[in-house]
């Protein structure tokens, strides 16, 4: 029988089976078995091609077909939204008095709204379903022998998984390895403890889910050790595919009725839950409770304008004494409807979606659509270093023993290659090199082989915890070698295997030399990890530990002092000279590990509960490994770019102190001099976790800079420092990638999380993901971030001031009568509907796709708290509207009043006559410059401040730079252009013109429009130019106000001199000059003080 394509069974779904059936259940066989009946591979995994195949055959790894994109659903919210309600409102009551011309213009303005907005939404809800499904969860699986991250809709029948702490199970796997491996089966088994798994157990075929030990089930999360597994079943196939139409049940959306103890409720309680219903409802249908907090506010904003738009249309009637002519009751609709931003909220959506996927381009996955509009507001980004910062990639560059010296491993290009670079062995220990000046002769290179030779028993010590006490994998394949695991862990065992140490070496095969007994992972409070081994000849036990050199020390008792001898006790004056060697190699930019081992006495099997105290105690120190994760290059310009964006970047790592200090330095989080900071400031600047967490909240919040640079940094810590910046009211991003992170992230104004080395948990707690892991790809949202919230503003501002333009255009116009006394609108309902149909929709979108402007990342973080509608933006729309309102009336009045004689004829607004050709005239010709005006306003809203004819102010093309600019956004011009072009057709085309626009063609008024144009270009760049002035005076007070300190002259410096101006101790030369560091561009600094 062939599978169905979705991944479902074709019958009844047998427990424990895969997706083909099995000689038996998955939890009855072998794992050797069922890899053969899958026809898999415990060590490669699967071949690419089948894979593939698989896939093909099987289907997609997922509990069912998603609901996708609905279009009927888009066609309801097209019609049962409150912008299309009122215009359906204005329909009706165009119908209802009998104007059939204009009730039509606003049915067909209804239709193609619909039509445009579908299509439209249809596109955007298309993207950002697209976009979902790349923040989905991710597998890491193992296939061709490498490792790689997939969707889990990708994982297929036979594939090798890995698993760790944090990770959600993608399939039903059948375990083949596990370490202290537990997971939480809750949602399936409804067992609230995590379940401890045995990858050697069987078990009979009609065992339930919950005794099968040997499985980890899909969508159940990894409570804590690692595994490895085989994948048997996907899909539907999968124990959780029996119950996933329930878990797709979803919530209701009735308000539950409150209820006493027993049970009953009176009938206030049923009232109030059918109230707030019914209000939820309406809250929806308005969207004033449902989307981000700034459409919520758009929304609650077109509320308010249609409040404003009912008092505009009373305001007209009154104007009229409520006469019940048709005339003036469409006059008052009209006005209403000048005030409604139609496109608002679509615009708003498109904007969002669009800006979406252009993140994705830059390695950006926002799984909340919230974030968007936070990211702008950034004021402080705490990041992570390994990975984040640096490249992740790992070399062992020394590695320092006691009984020896220090070995120095010369780069290589093949950071996982252990048979290339040079070895260098110098008997001095690292606190007598520098580094800097001195390296190890170069003559004194020797092949490792001769220094294993050279060593009775220290190195053979140290390279058995290097090689043991971890957990990747390095080999080669077609003479190619390949790494998996982390990357710590990758370099110290290339490391090892530069000796021929390499652990497969010691533990695979028939008659293996080593068998691991235990594992105790790494523990972000202990920081360390260790692994108990079973020497196979001997039978003895032995203990390897590694991590953070301040906590290995202090659990070990004794070490080598010359090689082939006894160990010697360890004392405090041991202990400083092993952290002073450490910090010698960190000074340099390392991460420095200790190494310890011991033989253990106790008693101790496979699977038998392990107490880590006794196991991490009394070690022999055996050394010190410096491990090199050079800065990404991208890091230090993208720092520098926080900076100028007034940013605070700080970096919560591991690392030791030194090391930690040694790379923010080099990537510019702190100033390259640190001797010029004032002391008070530098001892804040750099902190470990434990100064940090043993002050109190009130001592955090005294000192005089939140530290740049946290080492040996704990879950715990970054939370409290997020609370820190809190109270400083900063709004800040941290980044995460483990479990214990989680708390951080959601804590986080924007979590954001690593899309390689998060782990699922991490994702689900973030509002970001990173694809690449890079420092730079959160700079790059950022900008997009207030791309996006410049391109809201910019469209919101458009729509906005056109509004205020029509009303106030239509309201003022009241004062024209005729000599019934009656007012004759200077522009007519069906030119009001094409203004808003033709000037407001595709324009406002061409908007929305505007590119950054120059300065978006030289500019400080926007407030949220005031949003888009700051007061710059509210005096620009009244500013802007009242213009074109008076250029709009001015060409009304010179026609009628001074070349027409103020003959405003009779029943002028109802039907065309010759005593009413100077007033249809009039009309046309207000009916153009609104139209143009609107338009050109769109090309003016680019840039706030700038010209629009000189948007570029380091270009050399001085005349003809905005024509360059204009074309730039070509969807944004040939908006304009249809709009501009199809005006011509509505003025000149004979019965279009008279019967429905209600106006005529025109001449010589040309004239005024293009006079009118020059004018509206005038007083636009004339308040531009003024704002330019202010706000550039208003820079130069703010500076000025430095009173002679370090602010006075800070143009005279360079930008790491300006970023800590307020902290540095300057003599009087430096802050004349201005040549601390003038050559140094690596470091830049904090831009934005705390």
């Amino acid at each position: 029988m062939t599978e169905k394509k979705d991944g479902g069974p074709p019958g009844p779904l047998v427990s424990g089976q895969a997706n083909r059936p099995m000689s038996r259940p998955a939890h009855a066989l072998t794992y050797d078995l069922l890899i053969l009946e899958l026809s898999s591979d415990g060590i490669n995994g699967l071949p690419s091609n089948v894979a593939r195949q698989r896939l093909d055959e099987l289907g997609r790894n997922e509990l069912g077909d998603s609901e996708g994109v609905s279009a009927w659903k888009i066609i309801v919210a097209q019609i049962a939204n409150a912008m299309t309600m009122v215009l359906i409102m204005a329909m009706a009551v165009s119908y209802g008095i009998g104007s059939y011309i204009e009730g039509g213009v606003v049915s067909a303005v209804i239709l193609l709204n619909i039509v445009v907005g579908f299509f439209q939404e249809y596109s955007a809800e298309k993207t950002m379903d697209s976009l979902r499904s790349l923040s989905s969860p991710t597998a890491s699986i193992v296939r061709d022998g490498n490792s790689c991250v997939v969707p889990t809709a990708e994982v297929v029948m036979g594939d090798l998984v890995e698993l760790k702490t944090g990770d959600t199970v993608p399939a039903d796997i059948r375990i083949i390895e596990a370490v202290n491996f537990e997971t939480d089966e809750a949602l399936l088994t409804g067992e609230s403890l995590p379940v401890r798994k045995d990858e050697k157990a069987t078990f009979d075929d009609n065992t339930g889910p919950g005794d099968r030990l040997n499985i980890a089930f899909s969508s159940s999360t990894v409570t804590k050790g690692r595994a490895k597994g085989i994948a048997f079943a996907t899909g539907s196939y999968t124990e959780i595919g029996a119950i996933a139409a329930a878990l797709r049940q979803k919530d209701s959306k009735v308000r539950p009725v409150k209820r006493k103890p027993d049970g009953s409720a009176n009938p206030g309680r049923y009232l109030e839950a059918y109230t707030l219903t019914l209000t939820d409802a309406v809250g929806r249908f308005l969207g004033v409770n449902k989307g981000t907090p700034l459409q919520k506010k758009l929304s609650k904003l077109a509320i308010l304008l249609f409040g404003i738009a009912v008092v505009c249309a009373i305001v007209v009637l009154a104007a009229n004494g409520f006469v019940s002519r048709q005339e003036v009751i469409i006059y008052a609709v009209a006005t209403g409807l000048s005030m409604i931003p139609a496109s608002l909220v679509v615009v708003l959506t498109i904007t969002m979606a669009a800006g979406t996927k252009r993140m994705v381009k830059r390695n950006v996955i926002v799984r909340n659509l919230k974030s968007l509009e936070a990211l702008g507001a950034i004021t402080d980004i705490c990041s992570d270093k390994t990975g984040t910062l640096t490249q992740g990639k790992m070399v062992a560059r020394r590695a320092w023993i006691p009984a020896m010296g220090t070995y120095t491993v010369d780069t290589s290009s093949e950071p996982f290659n252990p048979t290339t670079g040079e070895m260098l062995f110098d008997a001095r220990q690292p606190r007598e090199i520098d580094f800097e000046k001195s390296e190890p002769e170069k003559g004194s290179a020797t092949q490792p082989s001769q220094l294993l030779a050279n060593s009775k028993k220290a190195l053979t010590d140290f390279l058995y915890v290097a090689s043991l006490a971890n957990l990747a994998t390095v080999s080669p394949k077609d003479g190619v070698w390949n790494a998996r695991g982390d990357p710590t862990e990758i370099a110290i065992q290339v490391f090892a295997s530069r000796f021929d140490w390499n652990r497969l070496k010691f533990t695979q095969g028939e008659k293996a030399e080593w068998s691991q007994v235990a594992e105790l992972p790494f523990d972000s409070d202990v920081k360390r990890m260790s692994v108990v081994f079973r020497n196979n000849p001997t039978r003895k036990l032995f203990v390897f530990t590694k991590g953070a050199v301040e906590r290995v020390i202090t659990a070990c008792t004794s070490y080598c002092e010359h090689d082939g001898e006894r160990t010697v006790a360890m004392n405090d004056e041991t202990r400083a000279v092993i952290l002073k060697n450490m910090e010698a190699l960190a000074s340099t930019g390392l991460r420095v590990l200790a190494l310890a081992s011991k033989t253990f006495e106790d008693h101790l099997e496979k699977g038998d509960e392990v107490d880590r105290a006794d196991v991490e105690s009394n070690l022999i120190f055996r050394g010190l490994i410096g491990l090199y994760d050079p800065p990404r290059p991208e890091s230090a310009p993208a720092v520098r770019s926080c900076h100028e964006a007034g940013i605070s970047v700080h970096m919560l790592t591991g690392d030791h102190p030194e090391t930690a200090k040694a790379i923010a330095m080099e990537v510019g989080i702190l100033p390259s001099r640190m001797e010029r900071v004032r002391a008070d400031v530098a001892d804040a600047m750099v902190m470990t976790a434990a100064q940090f967490d043993s002050l109190t909240d009130d001592q955090v919040d005294e000192l005089p800079v939140l530290p740049l640079v946290i080492a040996r940094c704990a879950p715990n810590t970054k939370v409290r420092m997020i609370e820190a910046l809190h109270r400083r009211k900063k709004f800040c991003a941290m980044t995460g990638d483990g479990v214990n992170d989680s708390p951080s992230l959601r804590r986080a104004d924007v979590g954001i999380a690593m899309g390689q080395a998060g782990s699922d948990v991490a994702k689900e707690a973030s509002d970001v993901v990173l694809s690449d892991d890079n420092f730079a790809s959160i700079v790059a949202a950022i900008e997009e971030g207030r791309r996006i919230f410049d391109n809201i503003q910019k469209f919101v501002l458009h729509v906005l001031a056109e509004n205020i333009a029509q009303a106030g255009t239509l309201l003022i116009g009241l004062a024209f009568k005729d000599e019934r006394g009656l007012s004759v609108f200077p522009l007519a309902p069906v030119e009001i509907v094409w203004i808003i149909m033709v000037t407001s929709g595709m324009p406002d979108m061409g908007l929305g796709f505007e590119r950054a402007v120059p300065d978006i990342m030289t500019r400080p973080p926007q407030s949220l708290k005031t949003g888009i509608f700051d007061a710059e933006f509210l005096v620009d729309m009244v500013v802007y509207g009242l213009w074109i309102t008076a250029l709009c009336l001015s060409s009304f009045v010179l026609v009628v009043y001074r070349f027409g004689g103020g003959n405003l004829g009779r029943n002028c607004n109802e039907a065309y006559s010759d005593s009413c050709d100077v007033v249809n005239r009039a009309r046309a010709t207000t009916f153009a410059c609104l139209t143009w005006f609107a338009l050109f306003l769109a090309w003016e809203m680019v840039d706030r401040r700038r010209s629009f004819f000189r948007m570029r102010p380091g270009s050399d093309k001085y005349l003809t730079q905005w024509v360059q600019d204009v074309w730039r956004n070509k969807f944004l011009f040939w908006a304009i252009i249809v709009g501009f072009v199809t005006l011509f057709p509505t003025i000149y085309i004979p019965g279009l013109n008279t019967v429905v626009f209600k106006h005529v063609g025109i001449s010589w008024e040309w004239a005024i429009v293009f006079v009118s144009s020059g004018l509206f270009f005038g007083g636009v760049e004339s308040w531009k130019w003024a704002k330019r002035v202010y706000f550039r005076r208003r820079a130069f007070l703010s500076k000025k106000k430095g009173d002679g300190g370090p602010g006075a002259n800070l143009g005279n410096m360079d930008v790491e001199q300006r970023t800590f101006a307020e902290y540095l101790d300057f003599s009087p030369d430096d802050s004349n000059s201005g040549d601390c560091d003038r050559d140094d561009t690596r470091v830049e600094g904090v831009a934005e003080r705390q």
